[in-house]
């Protein structure tokens, strides 16, 4: 996907996450380390669409002399919808990029047949696909993931973790009609939106990674039996609104024979989707390992991470950077809230709960080797 919510202008899978190295260098470190220990050959498929795919491609020549191979494939293009009468956008006359859109990461089981990387890994003798975003830091080859879905011919299995109040928006495992199905936020109607969000009643949440059986995969969407619930997503270009028809990859679960979700541990959910994730991860809150695991510091008593958030002076990755000297000490944060146009020295400590606000029109500095506690 395309890093625009935190201000960078190409692939998301880019950006540095700690110690210099991007999304993508720790992934590739991570299936090296997978393929010397167990001396196999894991690939490493990175689906693209047509707005990231030419980068990549540029991107993954970086690791030519690395011992994993790299294949590289697009997801489909679809025309945006005209939401006046559901025509397709370039029947309109707009017919460059914008009148397109990639369907959303439901697309990911047509897009490996259609590329011809299905078939390949097929011929190969893989058997099962590690599905999950380039963002979450967390989702690592697991191997007692694996050998339980082979043991128990499982032909795919959704990594879920229980909910917290920082998670209420994301898609749940429900039953219905005799199947395990997805249960999306945008499928729930507004008068019971509170009651999905709900942490008692439903108690986990999919964290999008998917282990998928590759012959299934086939077997399915050759008989065009992945029929997943579209998700309307309202977009406006030039002042035109248009709609969106997408799919998420977790709604194809119900598809599956012995479909199941497994209830992981919260420390293979660590998504970076904003600057404020990015300070977590590259705080002393955690670790990186030789083999490119980003892992929490066993000296964080409190077993969730402190809530962050950061004001719209923050938002892009290149402004965020610049006013950190370096990035603070937050091993005993419980919460931090910054507002206003604020900088950072380096050495800062924050413990407690903490509230930086610079006054309108006012820069506020934090010294070198500042100890802000429990500071409103």
């Amino acid at each position: 996907g395309l890093g625009t919510t935190m201000g960078c202008t190409g692939p998301k899978s880019v950006i540095e996450v700690r110690n210099g190295l991007t999304f993508l260098d720790l992934i590739v470190k991570q299936i090296e380390a997978l393929n010397a220990k167990y001396g196999c050959t894991v690939p490493l498929l990175l689906m693209n669409s047509f707005n990231t795919h030419d980068d990549t491609l540029k991107i993954v020549e970086k690791y030519a002399n690395s011992n994993i191979e790299i294949h590289t494939f697009n997801q489909s293009q679809y025309p945006r919808l005209v939401t006046e009468d559901f025509s397709p956008l370039p029947c309109k006359g707009n017919s460059g990029k914008d009148g397109w859109y990639p369907p959303g990461h439901g697309d990911v089981f047509p897009a490996l047949a259609n590329s011809g990387k299905l078939d390949a890994l097929l011929a190969k003798g893989k058997e099962y696909v590690f599905v999950a975003n380039s963002d979450n830091l967390g989702a690592i080859v697991d191997l007692k993931i694996l050998n339980h879905l082979i043991q128990n011919k499982n032909e795919y299995c959704m990594e879920v973790t229980p909910k917290t109040l920082a998670d209420v928006k994301g898609g749940t495992l429900i039953s219905y009609q005799g199947k395990v199905q997805l249960l999306e936020i945008a499928q729930v109607p507004d008068e019971h939106v509170n009651e999905f969000k709900s942490i008692e009643k439903f108690k986990i949440f999919n964290t999008n990674n998917l282990w998928v059986n590759l012959n299934a995969i086939k077997r399915l969407v050759e008989a065009d039996a992945l029929k997943m619930e579209i998700i309307p997503n309202p977009k406006e270009v030039d002042g035109v609104k248009v709609l969106q028809l997408e799919t998420a990859a977790g709604a194809a679960i119900k598809f599956f024979d012995r479909a199941i979700g497994v209830n992981v541990p919260r420390s293979r959910f660590l998504p970076v989707k904003a600057t404020s994730d990015l300070l977590l991860v590259q705080s002393d809150l955690y670790t990186l390992t030789d083999e490119g695991y980003v892992i929490r510091n066993p000296a964080r008593s409190n077993p969730s991470n402190p809530a962050i958030e950061l004001g719209p002076e923050f938002k892009k990755v290149a402004n965020f950077l610049g006013r950190f000297k370096s990035i603070p000490s937050i091993i005993d944060l419980d919460s931090l809230k910054v507002t206003g146009d604020v900088w950072f020295g380096s050495g800062v400590t924050l413990k407690g709960k903490v509230t930086v606000a610079a006054k309108s029109g006012v820069k506020l500095e934090i010294p070198d080797g500042a100890v802000i506690a429990n500071k409103d």
